[in-house]
């Protein structure tokens, strides 16, 4: 990215940034400053033809993000169960399925914060436990957080937006960022089922608030230990003992709160 003069070069909408002017007003006299600001736009998904959700988003990765819903919610399994995916200029992803007998969900839940999301899962329903053998040391999550905010590139050029992390005790293996963070959940869904990675027994690091969609999105991705760098909610630690995920908050430098199954996070 390069600057053009008093003002940064244009670049493409789809990279989720634009172009802004802005009065900063401090110490001494106040600035004309070129800047960056975050893109929100609406967001539909169809499938075979009849809408099934609308929300706010940014807007790139919008496939993968489609994918990735439709994968959380329960709807899909697997990419082959679709036949044509299209998205069109309107930021409208047209989902059809072989299953042409797909019917929508009557009910359905506004998510809270950010972004404005829906989810159609119940979340008193019995789910198993996670089962799967997995541990990282106090060093190694509080490593993984620093570089997945030294890597969230839209953040450090705009600020306002939100990231999550797919990674092994070692490494990050994926990234996404959006305006919403269960839209970030969804486009790692998304982007692992399109390249074909395996999420399960893996680590979630997410910027955001971990509350019940957001942890019930771990559990459909299979991540025994999911880490924040803000809150929990009351109901989000609640599920997360009941799924067996290792829930850590206020994830930041050397510091740390784990709320549930602690084991899983050794010296």
């Amino acid at each position: 990215m390069t600057s053009n003069g008093n003002r940064p070069t244009i670049i493409e909408k789809s990279t989720g940034i634009q172009p802004t002017q802005y009065i900063t007003v401090g110490v001494g006299d106040p600035k004309d400053v070129a800047g960056w600001v975050v893109e929100e736009a609406q967001i539909c998904i169809s499938i075979n033809g009849e809408e099934l959700a609308t929300f706010m988003a940014s807007p790139r990765d919008l496939e993968a993000m489609a994918v990735g819903f439709l994968a959380n919610e329960g709807i899909i399994q697997h990419p082959n169960e679709i036949r044509h995916l299209h998205l069109s200029q309107n930021n409208c992803v047209d989902v059809w399925l072989h299953d042409t007998e797909f019917e929508k969900p009557r009910k359905f839940i506004i998510t809270a914060g950010c972004g404005g999301g829906v989810t159609f899962d119940d979340l008193s329903s019995e789910h198993e436990p996670l089962t799967f053998d997995l541990s990282a040391t106090t060093e190694q999550l509080a490593e993984l957080m620093r570089q997945t905010h030294l890597d969230a590139e839209l953040y450090q050029q705009a600020r306002g937006i939100h990231t999550a992390v797919l990674a092994t005790p070692s490494e990050i293996l994926l990234q996404t960022e959006d305006i919403g963070r269960h839209n970030c959940l969804d486009k790692l869904r998304g982007e692992a089922l399109l390249a074909g990675l395996d999420t399960e027994g893996k680590i979630l690091l997410s910027s955001g608030r971990i509350s019940s969609e957001m942890i019930n999105k771990a559990r459909r991705l299979g991540t025994p230990i999911v880490c924040s760098r803000t809150s929990p909610t009351s109901l989000s630690v609640a599920l997360a003992d009941a799924w067996n995920i290792t829930l850590v908050a206020y994830l930041r430098q050397n510091r740390m709160r784990i709320y549930t199954h602690p084991e899983r996070v050794v010296s």
